[in-house]
């Protein structure tokens, strides 16, 4: 039965609080665990691979996610997520404790908390049609840019600045409390259900599994949005999983030029997604999603070439600043384009395609840098003479070079969407979910 509870930003603007505050527990541990497996390994191949294993299990439950969230409560699914979130920093603390943390159990921690933080996100998402009044869409999805930017302004810098004093012990023992904050304000809060889908009783468990798929391959302009993310988030991951290997390697190890970069980066995105809070995005949409897509690249192109802090502040904040128009205007989009009471599973599909390709990216960075692209750019290798001039050589120019390409990738991607029409024309080719009824 669909509940009487009508939107609102209030209820909305509670859940975003608490939720933040989780956020920024986690990508404290995060960080505080990417020094830690630089300490141990030196080497890209297992930073890369540890955001590998977080990732690749929420593409995959991404095949089945939606059925949960349509049909489970969306308020227990988000709380499930903490309790899990809270379970696995409890066991990487205990093995911590005792000796006994290894790199692989990262992964497998990681792997686990991956899968149940997807399944909390998605439920996040698809219940901010019932949260969120039809014309503050894009506003509240510029606010979920913004928790998620804030979290990376203040995360690293705090991590930088107590990790030395408090060490590991200290980070876990913090995002435990945000945990507890986390589930004390979920708990606080109504989270409507949505209306059943008309049709749901009559389908198979097959048809059930595979809806959210069927709805986007039956409006190709959708599909044509995830086609183009499909694409750009390949060579996104993997910029993305390179990052703190480029940084720590070209500034000699020091945490506090990562920690000072990648608050930048937060910085950057908060600034933009503020933006869009209050301007509301681009009309049409689409422009913030192929534009936000294209400018973010050039700051990685800058980021690349850069061997100093200034030149990589500055990369970072224009790369992060973009990023939002690309989340927001997505998300707008879909949230006008489909029905609440199939956004579940409509939008684990959308997830599933989108970043199909992603952990490909993010398994093939590390060994390509290690093995492949820093060998190449040792001094006294052809292609360093070639290119040391733009890169330089050593430590971290085969993984500056790399990033270079990738960022270039993505460029010439996010500029050819312009002539794809289905995808440019899409807000006019699907009608609003509103307005398609009657």
């Amino acid at each position: 039965m669909e509940s009487e509870q009508q939107p609102s930003m209030r209820t909305f603007r509670t859940l975003w609080l608490g939720q933040i505050v989780s956020l920024l527990g986690s990508e404290m541990t995060t960080f505080a665990l990417t020094i830690w497996v630089w300490e141990q390994t030196g080497q890209a191949s297992p930073i890369a691979l540890l955001v590998f294993f977080t990732r690749s299990p929420q593409v995959i439950a991404a095949a089945f996610a939606g059925v949960l969230v349509d049909t489970w409560d969306r308020k227990q699914l988000m709380l499930l997520g903490d309790f899990v979130a809270g379970l696995s920093t409890i066991g990487l603390l205990s093995l911590f404790l005792t000796q006994h943390l290894q790199v692989w159990h990262l992964y497998a921690i990681g792997a686990a908390n991956g899968l149940f933080s997807y399944l909390q996100s998605l439920a996040h998402s698809a219940s901010m049609a019932v949260l969120v009044p039809k014309q503050h869409y894009a506003r509240a999805s510029a606010m979920e840019t913004i928790k998620g930017s804030s979290a990376y302004v203040f995360s690293p810098a705090l991590a930088g600045v107590l990790y030395p004093s408090i060490g590991l012990i200290g980070i876990l023992a913090i995002d435990l409390v945000t945990f507890v904050i986390a589930i004390a304000t979920l708990l606080t809060i109504s989270i409507p259900h949505p209306t059943t889908a008309r049709d749901s009783s009559k389908q198979t468990p097959w048809q059930t599994l595979t809806f959210g798929f069927r709805y986007i391959l039956q409006r190709p302009s959708l599909l044509s949005i995830l086609l183009f993310l499909l694409s750009s988030n390949l060579f996104f991951s993997a910029n993305f999983a390179l990052t703190p290997a480029l940084i720590l390697a070209r500034s000699g190890n020091s945490a506090s030029m990562l920690a000072t970069v990648q608050s930048v980066f937060g910085i950057g995105g908060l600034m933009g997604a503020i933006l869009l809070s209050l301007w509301g995005g681009t009309t049409p949409r689409i422009h913030g999603l192929l534009l936000g897509a294209s400018l973010s690249r050039v700051g990685l192109l800058l980021l690349s070439v850069g061997r100093g802090l200034t030149i990589w502040v500055i990369a970072a904040w224009i790369t992060a600043f973009f990023v939002p128009f690309v989340g927001s205007a997505n998300q707008a989009i879909w949230l006008a384009k489909v029905e609440p009471e199939v956004q579940g599973r409509v939008f684990a599909a959308r997830y599933l395609i989108a970043q199909a390709a992603s952990p490909l990216g993010f398994a093939i960075a590390g060994p390509l840098a290690d093995y492949v692209f820093e060998p190449a750019m040792l001094p006294d290798r052809p292609l360093a003479g070639l290119l040391g001039g733009l890169f330089g050589t050593g430590a971290g120019a085969g993984i500056a070079l790399q990033y270079a390409l990738l960022a270039v990738c993505g460029l010439a991607i996010g500029l050819g969407g312009y002539g794809i029409h289905r995808l440019r024309d899409v807000e006019t080719l699907i009608p609003d979910h509103d307005t398609a009824i009657g």
